[in-house]
């Protein structure tokens, strides 16, 4: 497989946080009955993960899986690995009611690095990001400015943001511009 092609070439932006263009992020969209025992199962083979509970994510290794809505998963992999998972995904749902898609060209994702990373996110998505109402292991899909996004945090340090490939640069440059050492509200920090 030829190298990725990052949206804009790797940017970088050291403020309040790091913001990393990321490169390499497999992503398959799984739509279907999420409790369905064939999808679940079929999930489990190929990426080795279970399939999250409502807002959340599950992670195994280099693979996992974010609660996207009531009848969508993202799955994570591998860029190299996402066409042949995702072919794979679909030779076992064939008979189940699902949608399998690599979706791996047509998304962005940033990786946002440092403690004020909770401030950072709020001043752009309608979500609680107070340590109790938001924590590693939850993902959250909504608008961050203009913008359809998904997040999740890693750790408490560490949160990767997703949006589609074509407002990358909108997406760069709202993270870069709440990120400003500039713009501190200090909110999550008295």
């Amino acid at each position: 497989m030829s190298d990725v092609a990052l949206a804009l070439g790797g940017a970088n932006f050291d403020g309040l946080v790091e913001i990393t263009e990321l490169a390499g992020q497999g992503m398959v969209t799984l739509r279907g009955d999420l409790t369905d025992n064939t999808i679940v199962t079929a999930v489990k083979d190929v990426f080795g993960v279970t399939l999250p509970g409502t807002r959340e994510t599950a992670f195994s290794g280099g693979t996992g899986a974010l609660w996207m809505s009531p009848d969508e998963a993202m799955l994570l992999c591998s860029y190299d690995k996402a066409q042949d998972l995702a072919d794979d995904l679909a030779a076992k749902l064939a008979d189940a009611h699902a949608l399998v898609v690599n979706v791996s060209d047509a998304r962005a994702v940033f990786q946002l690095k440092g403690t004020m990373l909770r401030e950072v996110i709020a001043k752009l998505a309608p979500v609680d990001m107070s340590a109790d109402a938001f924590t590693p292991g939850m993902v959250r899909r909504t608008r961050m400015a203009q913008v359809a996004a998904a997040f999740w945090m890693d750790d408490a340090r560490t949160a990767r943001v997703v949006c589609f490939r074509s407002v990358a640069a909108y997406m760069f440059g709202i993270l870069s511009m709440s990120a400003d050492e500039s713009s501190a509200v200090n909110h999550f920090t008295r």
